[in-house]
């Protein structure tokens, strides 16, 4: 697959087969992603890879520590943005587009509650990924981290995997980090779902909107 048909062909997937992905296949994306540009080339990404019982587990604790409305719920790290116009908009249509492939009405509160826990399921991928930075490194490294995720689902989609990052994962990072001993100079920044799409899932027929050029663009001293 071409570069370019790579990025138009990638999607987040929220459901996938239970086919399992070799090892040797994720090492291999994850040699390509390695070359990843960083801000002088400090290269902050860590990643622990999950799955079969490890996963199961990871999956199994979070999600029953999740019942009892922890501390925990909000990312470790400072989140201080607050979202306006037009993102909110952008945000919503997405929100109302996916819940509406999936069936749940606006405002079932329990439904909702079940399809976020789907996060914590990897969307039953059969690989998850974990990403870590150090606590002591600033904002740009986080943006390096988005460009090292960015080159793994490219490389996968490349290979006829599919993915979804998740942020969900910064959520209830207490348990994560017990269950693959992160350290605790460590911030878990959020986690991807990897493995084969179920096309036959109705919420992966969703494909999001993308802005024109004119709407984020401008062009600066060209004749």
């Amino acid at each position: 697959m071409q570069v370019d048909d790579a990025i138009r062909a990638r999607k987040s997937v929220r459901a996938f087969k239970a086919d399992p992905v070799p090892l040797s296949l994720v090492t291999e994306i994850l040699e390509l992603a390695r070359y990843a540009p960083s801000g002088t080339n400090i290269q902050p990404w860590k990643v622990h890879v999950v799955a079969g019982e490890v996963r199961a587990r990871l999956e199994a604790e979070v999600l029953a520590h999740r019942d009892t409305d922890p501390a925990d719920k909000g990312a470790e790290f400072p989140r201080t943005s607050k979202r306006k116009e037009p993102y909110t908009t952008r945000m919503r249509t997405l929100g109302k587009e996916m819940y509406g492939l999936i069936g749940i009405p606006k405002g079932d509160q329990a439904a909702n509650w079940r399809q976020w826990g789907r996060n914590y399921q990897f969307f039953d991928a059969p690989v998850g990924l974990i990403f870590t930075i150090d606590k002591d490194l600033d904002a740009m490294s986080f943006l390096d981290i988005g460009i090292f995720m960015q080159t793994i689902m490219l490389a996968a989609k490349a290979r006829g995997l599919d993915t979804c990052s998740q942020g969900a994962w910064n959520n209830f990072w207490s348990v994560t980090r017990r269950v693959l001993n992160v350290p605790d100079d460590e911030y878990i920044v959020c986690g991807m779902s990897l493995g084969y799409a179920d096309e036959s899932a109705p919420v992966n027929a969703l494909v999001s909107e993308r802005e024109p050029l004119a709407s984020f663009a401008s062009f600066h001293g060209f004749e």
